[in-house]
């Protein structure tokens, strides 16, 4: 029989990984967020598209080529985020069997968790890649601006 104290020690070796998890939910839901608006961006400017001809059609095809891009970087970060959410998962419950049945896997747990954080810092290295190339396409052209080379 598991004692009272060995349960309650289990869950606060599991409280920092669970704040982590929730980050990574977070981190998730920005990411679901940007990509359903790339999607939408793709889907309009895909409409223009066989409409246009000249620069026009020139720019819709450049703008296509970046959201496209895009879209397979953010799922790169959303595959990323979601892997480090499992390895998180997996080190709460290996802290969790290894308090229980007395295993001695810390060894095992701060590798774990090591590549949950190496995992969640490549999610994070391809948000802010993807977040670099959103401002490309947001800068307002300067003949739109109305501006002379000068």
């Amino acid at each position: 029989m598991y004692s009272y104290m060995t349960i309650a020690q289990a869950i606060q070796l599991s409280l920092s990984p669970v704040f982590m998890l929730a980050g990574i939910c977070q981190l998730l839901n920005v990411l679901a967020g940007r990509l359903s608006r790339v999607v939408d961006r793709a889907r309009a400017v895909e409409a223009l598209h066989p409409r246009s001809s000249g620069p026009e059609h020139d720019r819709h095809v450049w703008e296509l080529r970046l959201l496209d891009r895009r879209m397979t970087v953010i799922n790169a970060a959303l595959v990323l985020a979601v892997s480090s959410a499992v390895m998180t998962c997996l080190v709460v419950a290996m802290l969790f069997v290894a308090k229980l049945v007395q295993l001695h896997i810390a060894t095992m747990v701060a590798v774990a968790f090591v590549l949950a954080m190496a995992l969640l810092i490549s999610a994070f290295a391809a948000f802010l890649i993807e977040v670099r190339m959103s401002l490309i396409a947001t800068h307002i052209r300067p003949e739109v601006l109305e501006i002379d080379a000068r």
